[in-house]
Order: structure tokens, then C-alpha cells, then sequence
């Protein structure tokens, strides 16, 4: 089983798409609700009563939210800043920066295109609508060179606090957004990791039984042999499986064939590898240098399946298992090394069953 940490767990669920829009709304909202009063204090009706119905809108946008009409919110949005841009323009001109929101809805239109699930049409969003902020910034641009601005302010210090407070919430927004690309990358990079992280572990053990299969086997095999290091195979078989499985049935059989290759498991631990070697052939691979080690891992295995009890019904059935040991010899293939192991199985259910030979 794979092991997912709590932190990791917080990461793959990540912020949903409900929560990132309403930031965005929110954010915009608190936005207009500030130029409501700043327009309001200046006297400057039209872009008081357009910034009122913004923040109108974007709160009755949280309606598009809880549907998960992402899209539409987007367009909203969009359309929005490019009209409130031309009115700010008209009313007080280009110096006081409004018209900067343009440019932070380039980047941040390729985002909510790339979240969408519009895979044909996304990228023609994107691209679409960057364009078109172009065009209606320097659109705003070229109006200001022949419309002189319906409000004079003529006040010096407030057209350059309002510049700067412009210009810090377009890069604030660009921030924000950044954040939540990066936050998103990463989200989908450890959502591939613990995706691959399953499919190499789908592809590498039994679904059964949750071993090693045998081709996982066959590579830390090879590994050994590449490594040079002692090691040793031990073959196990369930003794009578065949009569198990005719006489409690196949699910039964199962649960036999689970809850033995957890005993093994347990015995083995950090000592080896295990592997379903093929039908109810269990094979166990030892890295160590002595036999004696060997020999009693397999005998502790043995014992302590002969006094396991499997739960039938009312009944309490008992299984044993039969096991050959051999060590490999400098000299032998890993194959080789099987033979001998799979001999000597062959040897105790000739002899009896519910052994261990060596």
C-alpha cells in the first residue's frame, strides 16, 4: 500500500476552482468598493455609479461561482475592466493609471484558460482576449491624445496616488495569480509523482496477495547477481491448495493465499524479498550470508503458518506450507540456484509435507 503523509494529502487536494474564483471576485470587489469612495469624495458621478454597479456585479457573480460557471465569470471579468478602463480614460484621463489593469489581465486570462476543461477552445481564449487587452490599452492610449478628460482634478499629489495605488494592485493581482500558478504546478507535479507512484506499484506487484510479481523478482535477482553478494532462495508452496480451494471454494482459497503471503511478509521484513511466484508458489529471496539465518527465517515461516488458524464458517481450518532452501554458489546462474530451491521443495511433499529442506 502506498503511504500518502498528511501534507502531501493537503497538497493533492489542493484549492479548488469555488475558492480561487471568489479570491478573484472578492479581490476585484474590494477593488471598485475603494474607487466607490474615492470617486464618491471627488464628485466624479460617472465613475461612481459605474463602480457601484461593478461591485454589483462581481457579488452577484458568486451566484456563476456556486454553479461552477467559471467561464462566464471570466467574460465578466474581462469585460468589466476593458469598459472601465474607457470610462476612466474619458472622465479623468490616461495619467491615473486605470487603464494598467489591462495589462494584468493578459497573463492572468492565459491562467483561468488553462484551469478551464475547454480543451479545443482555450487557447483561442487566451490569446484572444490578450490581444484585445492590447488593443484596448492602447486604445485608451491614443483616446487620451484627443479627448481632453470630462473632470479637471488638476491636483498633482492625487493623480500620483492614484497611479501608484493602480499600479500596486495591478502588480498585486499579478502576484496573487503567480502564486496560485506556481501553487498549481507543483500541486500537479506531486498528483503525477503519487499517480506513477501507484502505477509502478500496480505494475510491480501481485493484486492479490500485494507481493512482488514475478517480473519485479526477476529484476532484484538480477541485482543480486550483479552485486555479487551472498544470497538465497527459498521456494515455499501451500501444501493441499488444490483441496482447499475444491472444498471451501475459491474466495476462501484467496483469503489462504493473502493471509499466508502476510505471515511471510512479516517473518522476512527487512531481510529479503517476496515474491508470488506463480499460483500458490510464494519464492523469497534472502540476502544473507549464512545459511543458519536462512534456514531458521524459513523454519519461523513454516511454524508459524502450521499454528495459524484460517476462520471458515464455524469451522477452524488449518494449512501448512512446505519449503526449499538453497544458497547460491558463486559459480551458478540465478536459475540454477531456483532448480535446486524448487528440488528441494519437491523433495519435502514427497517426504511428508510441512518441512523445510536444504
Amino acid at each position: 500500500m502506498i503511504h500518502v503523509t498528511a501534507s502531501t494529502r493537503k497538497i493533492l487536494n489542493g484549492i479548488t476552482d469555488r475558492q480561487k474564483y471568489s479570491l478573484m471576485i472578492y479581490s476585484v470587489a474590494l477593488v471598485h468598493f475603494f474607487l466607490v469612495c474615492q470617486f464618491g469624495y471627488l464628485h466624479v458621478r460617472p465613475l461612481f455609479i459605474f463602480n457601484i454597479f461593478s461591485v454589483l456585479i462581481y457579488l452577484a457573480s458568486t451566484i456563476l461561482i456556486r454553479r461552477e460557471k467559471f467561464l462566464q465569470v471570466y467574460y465578466i471579468t474581462y469585460s468589466e475592466i476593458v469598459i472601465h478602463s474607457f470610462v476612466a480614460t474619458i472622465c479623468v484621463g490616461w495619467q491615473y493609471g486605470f487603464a494598467q489593469y489591462l495589462i494584468a489581465m493578459i497573463p492572468i486570462g492565459f491562467y483561468m484558460c488553462y484551469t478551464m476543461n475547454t480543451q479545443r477552445r482555450k487557447m483561442m481564449i487566451a490569446i484572444g482576449s490578450a490581444l484585445f487587452a492590447v488593443l484596448a490599452f492602447l486604445s485608451c492610449k491614443l483616446l487620451s491624445f484627443y479627448l481632453e478628460p470630462v473632470y479637471d482634478l488638476q491636483r498633482d499629489t492625487l493623480e500620483l496616488a492614484m497611479y501608484i495605488f493602480n499600479s500596486v494592485c495591478t502588480f498585486l493581482f499579478l502576484i496573487l495569480f503567480s502564486l496560485i500558478f506556481v501553487f498549481e504546478i507543483r500541486q500537479s507535479n506531486i498528483k503525477l509523482r503519487h499517480q506513477n507512484a501507484i502505477l509502478d506499484k500496480l505494475a510491480s506487484t501481485d493484486p492479490l496477495t500485494g507481493l512482488y510479481n514475478r517480473r519485479s523478482m526477476n529484476v532484484f535477482l538480477t541485482q543480486a547477481l550483479e552485486s555479487q553478494s551472498d544470497f538465497s532462495i527459498i521456494m515455499c508452496d501451500i501444501d493441499d491448495f488444490k483441496k482447499i480451494n475444491d472444498s471451501y471454494g475459491h474466495d476462501f482459497g484467496d483469503i489462504v493465499l493473502k493471509e499466508i503471503a502476510q505471515i511471510i511478509l512479516n517473518q522476512v521484513k527487512d531481510s529479503g524479498y517476496v515474491c508470488r511466484w506463480g499460483g500458490e508458489e510464494i519464492l523469497i529471496l534472502v540476502a544473507s550470508p549464512t545459511m543458519e539465518k536462512v534456514s531458521r527465517i524459513a523454519e519461523d515461516i513454516r511454524r508459524n503458518v502450521a499454528n495459524h488458524v484460517f476462520p471458515f464458517e464455524s469451522k477452524w481450518i488449518r494449512c501448512t506450507l512446505t519449503l526449499g532452501v538453497a544458497s547460491h554458489a558463486s559459480h551458478e546462474t540465478v536459475e540454477e540456484t531456483i532448480t535446486k530451491a524448487d528440488y528441494n521443495l519437491y523433495v519435502g511433499k514427497r517426504n511428508g509435507k510441512n518441512v523445510v529442506v536444504h
